[in-house]
């Protein structure tokens, strides 16, 4: 009974199989997908008699139509038979007996005949297994990373360690589909049964690189801030969506080979949040006062300040003005020092029938608050005039501001 049966089989999917048809991309691919099998369309609004061809036979002569952004693998027993990379249309022809059809001159004797004798010896099954597989050549979306607690690295224009909690999401571009299929992909996609989705939960490959990446944010950050051919500030991390990139797909490789093992790149990505330490803001916002005291933008700003605390100092100064704020800071050299200032003491006038009663003697004043105003103000006149260099300057000006 078992050999009527696989005689029946043989013959019924051998003649099956003569039809040609078109191989195309299933419906609802989604962007994020990498690797999808090639699918044949039996039928075409209702019309079209090749419903019931053989799993894994492609018949000589099908076409194969490969759309922009693709590329086309082509496998027999497991081994890799051709691969296209541009779009277009390809038909397909193999020397398999499996293969074999009227329609293309395989003639009756080899399509009909041995293909059936052939089948028959695998009780009714084909005798080769074929697949077409689309691969991916676009950039893949919506790959997350994120850390759940802080990550350290050495910062080198803030000369100290960062750490800092961050997620985003990155691009991956395929660059060697062969060796990605061969070293990455499993088998069950492999023979053309189902998609390989990166962003797919249940994908324990993904997982897997996600695991990866986090493992190199470290690193990552390390070669951004510490390249001095860049010069680049962790401030301009989230602007910097390629540059970023760079630095984590070169980490990435660094540590787990992605590019020569396993033929993936990351290309973009993007941070959407980056939260410090509280040790990083703090010294974040040191760099940021700097910044704005700096060059010609930090005299403007100084200017401004100075303006700004003589006219407060004149409304909270009281009946003396600007006069009781001790105007008298142009006696402050750059270290701060202050020369002593004698104020007169007041004169009383004589009572009419009293005689004048001695002056009291002048007593010397306190010494006043040092102004960091006034301080700046001073050595911004003296680099003016030439008496102090650049670097006194900067040197007064941090000792004054407490930098």
């Amino acid at each position: 009974m078992g050999l009527i049966q696989a005689a029946i089989g043989a013959i019924g999917g051998t003649l099956a199989d003569q039809w040609v048809d078109f191989y195309g991309v299933p419906d609802g691919v989604g962007s994020t997908v990498a690797l999808f099998p090639a699918v044949a369309k039996g039928q075409n609004a209702g019309r079209g008699s090749n419903t019931q061809g053989s799993d894994g036979v492609i018949t000589n002569g099908s076409k194969i139509i490969v759309p922009e952004g693709y590329g086309l693998v082509l496998l027999e027993d497991g081994a890799f038979t051709g691969f296209a990379a541009e779009p277009g249309a390809y038909i397909w022809n193999s020397d398999d007996p499996a293969s074999q059809s009227i329609f293309t001159g395989g003639g009756l004797v080899d399509s009909i005949v041995k293909q059936s004798w052939e089948r028959f010896k695998f009780g009714g099954r084909p005798s080769a297994q074929q697949s077409a597989i689309f691969v991916t050549l676009k950039e893949l979306p919506n790959n997350k990373f994120g850390t759940q607690s802080e990550i350290y690295w050495d910062d080198a224009f803030l000369n100290t360690q960062v750490g800092a909690i961050t997620r985003g999401t990155y691009t991956l571009k395929i660059t060697d589909p062969l060796t990605f299929i061969r070293n990455f992909v499993p088998a069950d996609v492999i023979g053309g049964r189902k998609p390989f989705d990166f962003t797919d939960i249940d994908n324990p490959a993904g997982e897997q690189l996600f695991n990866e990446v986090v493992g190199s944010l470290a690193p990552a950050f390390s070669m951004y801030t510490n390249d001095p051919a860049k010069g680049n500030r962790i401030a301009r991390l989230q602007q910097d969506s390629i540059g970023f990139a760079q630095s984590l797909s070169a980490a990435v490789e660094q540590n787990y080979q992605w590019r020569t093992d396993r033929g993936l790149e990351i290309v973009k990505t993007a941070i959407i949040s980056i939260e410090y330490d509280a040790n990083t803001r703090e010294l974040l916002k040191n760099v940021q006062r700097a910044d704005a005291l700096s060059g010609s933008r930090g005299n403007s700003n100084l200017q401004a300040s100075v303006a700004a605390g003589i006219e407060s100092a004149g409304e909270n100064a009281g009946p003396g003005g600007l006069i009781g704020m001790g105007m008298a800071t142009g006696g402050m050299g750059l270290g701060g020092l202050q020369q002593p200032v004698q104020q007169p003491a007041q004169q009383q006038a004589p009572a009419p029938a009293a005689p004048a009663a001695p002056a009291a003697p002048a007593a010397p004043a306190a010494p006043a608050a040092e102004d960091p105003m006034a301080v700046l103000k001073r050595a911004k006149e003296m680099l003016d005039a030439g008496l102090i260099t650049q670097e006194d300057y900067d040197a007064a000006k941090a000792k004054a501001l407490g930098l």
